[in-house]
């Protein structure tokens, strides 16, 4: 069985050199520096045009994924653009202030969404208790958790992976994602016996324009979409398939 590689990106070239390097499926977000936002309505319209399957993050704001009512309503709302531009489905979660799964919203977001498909985001990575956030992430039905494991990084989240793939037993994926780079998605891959993975694969760039950097209109550097990145990861999972 082929394993995916689901990239994130957050512009429309990120887009471009993810599809180029033989990405399976895309994870769409604005703000990657802060975990992933909702992308706006117009990337979404440009993603649609992909050739592989696209899944819009919704998340309204950047912190902790504790969200009140007018959350929400922009949540369900953001979940009608994605449909309306034709993306194939949706990434979201929520939090408790203590840590668990916010079901009942997570559930509205999910019926919300009706007809697409579904990850249930690192969210997830909060729980105080992840054998039962799986068992709680099979109940609402999303395809697939993305988690490093509830640690930092996946690599760091080796043998939670290992103890939540087996528990699953096919009943929802574990896609593994966080940090994970050429040098260790094969390690990573043959550890938990995942059969799907997420990374940036990305790489550092340094502003051209000093002026837009001091007016604050630009980072230093910022990380973005390698394709070569992306081509390498693919050979990489190949080659361990």
């Amino acid at each position: 069985m082929t394993i995916l590689l689901e990239v994130c990106v957050d512009s429309a070239d990120g887009l471009a050199a993810a599809i180029e390097g033989g990405a399976g499926r895309i994870e769409l977000c604005s703000a990657l520096e802060l975990g992933g936002l909702t992308p706006q309505p117009s990337l979404m319209r440009i993603a649609a045009r992909a050739p592989i399957p696209v899944y819009a993050m919704i998340r309204p704001h950047a912190g902790p994924f504790i969200f009140g009512n007018t959350d929400e309503e922009a949540m369900l709302l953001d979940i009608d653009a994605a449909r309306a531009a034709g993306l194939a489905g949706v990434v979201i979660g929520a939090n408790r202030p203590d840590g668990t799964l916010d079901m009942p919203l997570i559930h509205r977001l999910k019926t919300h969404a009706s007809g697409l498909g579904s990850t249930l985001h690192r969210a997830f990575d909060l729980v105080p208790d992840a054998d039962q956030a799986l068992e709680q992430a099979v109940e609402l039905g999303c395809e697939r958790i993305l988690t490093s494991g509830c640690a930092l990084k996946a690599v760091d989240g080796i043998e939670t992976l290992k103890r939540l793939s087996a528990k699953a037993a096919g009943r929802i994926s574990i896609m593994p994602g966080s940090g994970i780079r050429p040098a260790n998605v094969g390690a990573i891959l043959q550890a938990t016996g995942a059969r799907e993975v997420h990374g940036s694969c990305s790489s550092q760039v340094d502003s051209v324009d000093p002026r837009a950097v001091a007016f604050g209109f630009e980072a230093k550097s910022s990380n973005r979409t390698n394709v070569d990145v992306v081509r390498e990861m693919c050979r990489v999972i190949a080659a361990g398939a």
